[in-house]
């Protein structure tokens, strides 16, 4: 085995107990009861330590974390628009190079440089930015914490809002029933820009997760971690339910969670036997007014992409669904 596929197949969190005690992301934040971007964040700075810094886009995140005069963030924190987070990164990437090669910054000293963003700033807005960060090459991790709509802003319809799905912008009624579109496929996207890492990952998994920033934080060059982020407010459901419709996500096959390590692709967290769409629909309010129908289309739409993801892999790793 290369040292490339060693490196690959070594996962630094094995126990939930390694997980380390310090706290880099302040609790008193504005974000809203179960919101799963706290416990996505918590845990990115955990796998990230003291030494980094965060670039962060406009979003649920950036506007509920730093209400003035406070702050949740016990790192370096930079607040950037929508459409140049990414753009921004690579200018302290660029600039923490210079300042290391002149002996201003310890050359040997590791800074992580994280992008923070949500859908609306990386499938849409910010995704001019991305492209170039990922085209240049820039040593830098951007991380999609993603609920599927602009939440921020009043629950518009994204790039990322799933097919069917209710949004202020797409309403479910009579003739317009929703989301027209299935979801764009953004870590794909990312992916054939043949940059290094890219992962999906989603909160219910807390060592898949840890384990996914790590690796993106080590692997030379642009990494990509694209985190479900079930939204209570958004998705219409009650708020302790965050962590079980996550996990509902990846159990049904809505949501698979594989990663391309250098051209190795594998899906890291297998079903051996998937439920039902169903069971994920009906817990979320967004997907209330589905006929019989309607859900049936989507379970076809995830059978297909199942079939498609265990050929990627080459052996069956998301199994059929259960009667």
């Amino acid at each position: 085995m290369s040292s490339q596929a060693q490196k690959k197949k070594k996962r630094y969190f094995k126990l939930i107990n390694q997980i380390p005690r310090q706290e880099l992301f302040s609790p008193g934040h504005g974000l809203c009861a179960g919101c799963t971007a706290g416990t996505i964040v918590r845990h990115l700075l955990k796998a990230a330590g003291p030494n980094t810094i965060v670039v962060n886009a406009t979003g649920c995140v950036e506007v509920s974390t730093t209400t003035y005069p406070y702050t949740s963030w016990r790192v370096p924190w930079l607040h950037l628009a929508f459409e140049n987070a990414a753009a921004a990164a690579s200018g302290v990437e660029t600039a923490i190079k210079v300042l290391q090669r002149k002996g201003v910054i310890d050359p040997n000293k590791k800074i992580n440089i994280v992008v923070l963003g949500g859908d609306g700033g990386t499938y849409d807005i910010g995704f001019q930015a991305l492209s170039g960060m990922l085209e240049r090459g820039h040593n830098v991790m951007y991380v999609l914490y993603d609920n599927e709509a602009y939440m921020n802003t009043g629950i518009q319809r994204s790039g990322s809002t799933p097919l069917f799905a209710w949004t202020t912008t797409t309403p479910a009624g009579k003739v317009w029933r929703g989301e027209r579109r299935p979801k764009k496929p953004i870590a794909e996207i990312v992916a054939a820009h043949r940059v290094p890492y890219v992962a999906t990952t989603n909160p219910a998994y807390p060592l898949d997760m840890l384990n996914k920033f790590k690796r993106g934080l080590i692997v030379e060059g642009p990494t990509f971690v694209h985190v479900l982020q079930p939204c209570p407010t958004g998705w219409r459901f009650d708020p302790r339910y965050g962590i079980k419709i996550a996990r509902l996500a990846t159990e049904t096959g809505m949501w698979v969670n594989w990663e391309l390590d250098h051209g190795e692709f594998d899906v890291t967290v297998p079903v051996p036997r998937r439920k039902h769409v169903k069971h994920y629909l009906r817990m979320q309010g967004r997907f209330k007014h589905l006929t019989e129908e309607e859900i049936e289309e989507i379970q076809k739409w995830v059978d297909q992409e199942v079939e498609r993801i265990n050929k990627m892999v080459g052996r069956q790793v998301i199994g059929p669904v259960e009667e």
